[in-house]
Formats: structure tokens, sequence, C-alpha cells
């Protein structure tokens, strides 16, 4: 490349993230961060946010939970911005971020806004960002019936089985296009601090229900491409993960063990 303008990233590197798919079985999740139910990795987002952006900008998380943005921001040198409803995951992420920031590889400005409502980013005077990183709750699966076994594992060493008990938490929604509609302002937000130009990277997942599947990636799609215009998908594969003998003899039912990351682009 005789000029990169999105990133600092070499040919090579550059090349391999073009891949439409991607194997990634993350390192354990350390113990503070157990808390949170279904938190993505520190490592996965740092491969997105050092495609996306160049050192030194910024990148928002508007649904931040304990933190893996902010702390791949703090890792690759970039300022992040995080905004969570929940006060116990925004406080659970600024630790690790200040931990991060001890070790010093990286001076950068990290700031937080605990118990924010993703829905409402025009109230809190946050800077123009370059790029948002974000994954949503897959709407209510955590409050659905079944995995009785695990969720009591995890209530017996009182670690949450749900995001919240906060009626603001959309999460919390059961009716599913409420949920849609509730999603598609947070990213209606975004985009008005976005810079022209700038990528948002959703990582999501269809949703299995009542023994329907509800295609919460596909609609995402659809719902923010009005807006913002969809670019591409990388579909993230999760090797490490057991299968379970779902349906088994009787009906199809998948192990699903992928998630899209749905890249859009803000574009006047």
């Amino acid at each position: 490349m005789k000029k990169n303008n999105l990133n600092a990233l070499d040919s090579k590197t550059w090349l391999k993230f073009q891949k439409s798919w991607f194997i990634h079985n993350p390192p354990p999740r350390q113990k503070d961060v157990l808390t949170h139910p279904a938190k993505f990795p520190e490592t996965l987002a740092q491969e997105f946010i050092e495609f996306f952006t160049k050192p030194g900008e910024t990148v928002l998380d508007p649904m931040v939970g304990t933190g893996s943005t902010l702390v791949a921001c703090v890792r690759s040198g970039r300022h992040g911005v995080g905004v969570e409803l929940n006060k116990r995951y925004a406080a659970l992420a600024m630790k690790a971020v200040s931990k991060e920031l001890a070790q010093g590889q990286n001076l950068v400005d990290v700031s937080m806004v605990s118990g924010g409502d993703a829905r409402k980013l025009h109230e809190y005077e946050l800077p123009p960002c370059d790029y948002c990183l974000t994954s949503p709750p897959y709407w209510d699966m955590l409050r659905m019936k079944g995995a009785a076994t695990q969720k009591k594992r995890r209530a017996d060493k009182d670690l949450d089985v749900a995001y919240s008990d906060d009626p603001a938490d959309v999460g919390n929604i059961t009716d599913y296009d409420q949920f849609l509609t509730s999603l598609t302002e947070v990213y209606r937000q975004v985009y008005g601090l976005l810079r022209d130009k700038a990528y948002l990277t959703i990582i999501v997942k269809n949703v299995k229900k009542k023994g329907k599947i509800y295609p919460l990636a596909w609609d995402l799609g659809r719902e923010v491409g009005k807006f913002f215009t969809l670019k591409d998908e990388k579909i993230w594969c999760q090797a490490d993960q057991k299968l379970a003998p779902y349906g088994l003899g009787n009906a199809w039912v998948s192990n699903t063990l992928h998630h899209y990351c749905l890249n859009f682009r803000k574009e006047e």
C-alpha cells in the first residue's frame, strides 16, 4: 500500500483480516469479570479496533459491560469512551482499565458514563468518535427457560445469570419487535457521534426461542442499514465449545457456535 488511510497495519495483516470468517478461541476470563454472563473477549476487540482505527483515535462502546472494548483500546493505544447502564459492571470495567493503564504501555484517555442509557447518548456530551465496537444483549435469552443447570452453577458462585433487573435494560424487553426498535435507536445515537466515513461493528447472533429462530443479526443489518451503510459481515466461529445433543433422534436443533460481526460505515 502506498498510503494507508484507515489503520497502521501492514498489507499482510490487512489481507488476513479481510477473510469473511475466522476462528477466535479467547484465553480464560479473569475472575472478577466472570460476573458478567456474556462478555466478549478483549483479544477479539483489539483485532477489530486495530483494523478500523489508527493509534490515538477514539473508540466508542455504548454498551460496554465489564470493559472488553476499553481494555482493548488501552492495549492498542486508542482513546476509549464507554457507556454502561449497570453501575456494577461499569466499576469493574474501570478497574480493568486502571490495571492496564498502570502498566504504562500506552498513555490514552478512557472515560465512562456509569448508569448511562445507550438510547440517550446525546445527553452525555460525549466526544466525536472514530469507530464504534459493541455487542448488544441477545434479546432476553438470559431470562429464557432452559439451561437450568448452567444458571444454577453461576448462581451458586454468586455470578449474574442476567444483566440486571433494571426496566431500562433492553435485555429485559420481552417483545421482539420492541427490542429491535430499542436497539436500532441505540445505533441512531451512535451515528450522531461518529465522524464521516467511520465504521460501526456490531457483534451479534440470531436467537432461538421456543423452537423458533429470530434473525436478530439479519434484522439489525436491515434496520441499521437504513441510516448506516452495511459493508460486510465477518463470521466469528467458536471451535472450542462443547457440543450438546439438542433434539437428538427427534428434530434438527443446531449447536450455534458462531456470531456475526456486522460492519457498517457512516456515509453521507
